[in-house]
This record gives structure tokens, C-alpha cells and sequence, in this order.
């Protein structure tokens, strides 16, 4: 019996599950966690269709949206953006 490795990017399918994850990952209080939780939902969406809606390199964006990968604001709201994803503040 083969046992496939766990990916949370196999259950991202539908927006819904995207947006319950990055709120969940948010909601964490870890930077890390949550610029993971990004760079996850990238790759679920297609990191290539992202690098390409950004502007920035496919291998850039996977070094920056893994953990420790400490990406600027700018880069993190620009690929929110081609997630069509927005971060919402509230109190």
C-alpha cells in the first residue's frame, strides 16, 4: 500500500475553502504560517498563472512564500491580488 504525502493544496479547490484557510492561517498570529498559507494557495491557483498576473519570477515567488521566505508587503498584496484575495482589518 502506497500512502500519499500530505498537501494541503489538494483540498484548496473552491474559493470557499481558500478563504476559510488564509483566514485560518491568519488568524494564527505567525507571519511565517500565514506567508505559507500564501504561497499554498498559490500553488493550488497555479504559481505560474500568479507569477505571470504579478510580474514577478515563478522561482522568486516560491522562495519568498515559503516559511522563513520573508517577503515584502508590496509582493505579498500584489499576489493577494492575483489570488483575488483582499485582507480585511476589523476590531
Amino acid at each position: 500500500m502506497k500512502i500519499k504525502k500530505f498537501d494541503v493544496v489538494d483540498f484548496l479547490g473552491s474559493d470557499e475553502a481558500i478563504i476559510e484557510y488564509l483566514n485560518a492561517a491568519l488568524e494564527e498570529g505567525d507571519s511565517d504560517f500565514f506567508v505559507k498559507a500564501v504561497g499554498d494557495v498559490a500553488r493550488a491557483k497555479g504559481m505560474m498563472k500568479v507569477a505571470r498576473t504579478t510580474g514577478l519570477g515563478r522561482q522568486n515567488l516560491y522562495r519568498s512564500l515559503s516559511r522563513g521566505g520573508n517577503p515584502r508587503v508590496g509582493t505579498l498584496f500584489r499576489v493577494l491580488d492575483a489570488l483575488d484575495v483582499r485582507l480585511s482589518i476589523a476590531r
